[in-house]
């Protein structure tokens, strides 16, 4: 076999399996060619919704394609959650994550759907929401340290939320385990009828996100004990948070972020973290999202994976502890 054959069939081979190689591995330099979904797994109309909403039309208009949001509620956040974790590692499929899909929602089912560290890319991180501690006026109760007291010598505080495995409800939780005390979950179907019950004083403590009431600290029908941040919240500016409050080992926020379906390829992963960044840098972005009480807040993927994998060893127990069952 002459020499001259043997180089052209090396030259053909060559071409052959790199052309194979092209098309067994498929390239994201044209990513996005097609529109994006962000799941959201609350009904429309909440923080949750507002977010993402905020966030796709921002993200349509850093990346030239349309972003659509699609509402999965369900399970804690866990029907929306598998939905995202089962999709292929495109980056075609997103979730606006938070505490609930994320840290709570998994570890309160019979079988965890995910893992909710593994089981999805963490991208970005948008900002974080405190809940807040709250009283009813007649209560007497103006600090943390008056609700352990009053809990201690009564033997026993019941505390509303706004359902189940809600973040307040979670949150009463680890203060139960973490200050030994002995208080009683009253769950609600939401917000809106623990609020009635806790200013007709039907339930003396109420936990639930800060932001829907601001305006009954205002008018005096409620006391804010505390917030569960590290610091104080602008919205409420007066209120100490629980590390000042001197319960720093009770910091907790409720978390807004952009994760993905596992293994996204990292050059997606950066240009979406790097847009996000951006629009977080906004000024009326921040405002907007302030506005629902929430403080915003960046970081790298990795930054975002480890905030996120800290939260879930400190609440995925306490579900379990708790023996929280959706």
């Amino acid at each position: 076999m002459n020499r001259p054959f043997l180089a052209r069939r090396r030259s053909v081979l060559k071409a052959f399996t790199a052309g194979a190689a092209a098309i067994a591995l498929p390239s994201f330099a044209a990513w996005p060619d097609r529109p994006i979904k962000i799941v959201v797994t609350f009904p429309a109309g909440g923080a949750s919704d507002i977010v993402a909403r905020v966030m796709a039309e921002q993200l349509a208009q850093k990346l030239g394609q349309a972003v659509v949001v699609d509402n999965r509620p369900g399970a804690g956040g866990s029907v929306g959650g598998t939905v995202v974790a089962q999709a292929p590692a495109d980056g075609y499929t997103l979730m606006l994550s938070n505490s609930t899909p994320i840290s709570i929602g998994p570890f309160a089912l019979e079988r965890q759907p995910y893992d909710p560290v593994e089981g999805f890319t963490h991208i970005a991180l948008i900002g974080n929401a405190p809940c807040v501690v709250m009283a009813n006026p007649k209560t007497g109760m103006k600090s943390l340290a008056d609700l352990e007291a009053m809990a201690k010598k009564a033997g026993r505080l019941d505390f509303g939320s706004g359902g189940p495995a809600s973040i307040g409800h979670i949150y009463g939780e680890l203060m139960k385990n973490s200050l030994s005390l002995n208080m009683v979950h009253v769950p609600y179907r939401g917000g809106a009828p623990m609020t009635t019950d806790l200013i007709a004083g039907v339930v003396p403590v109420g936990i639930d996100v800060l932001t829907a009431f601001v305006p009954y600290f205002k008018s005096g029908q409620l006391v804010p004990l505390a917030v569960t941040s590290a610091s104080r919240s602008p919205l409420v500016p007066d209120v100490p948070s629980v590390v000042e409050a001197g319960y720093k080992n009770l910091v907790l926020d409720n978390f807004f972020g952009l994760s993905g379906s596992p293994r996204m390829p990292a050059d997606v992963v950066s240009r979406l973290n790097a847009a996000c960044n951006e629009i977080l840098a906004q000024a009326d972005i921040r405002r907007k999202l302030g506005e629902l009480g929430i403080t915003v807040q960046t970081a790298t993927p990795a930054a975002f994976t480890s905030f996120v994998k800290d939260q879930v060893n400190v609440l995925g127990p306490t579900v379990k502890r708790a023996g929280v069952r959706l």
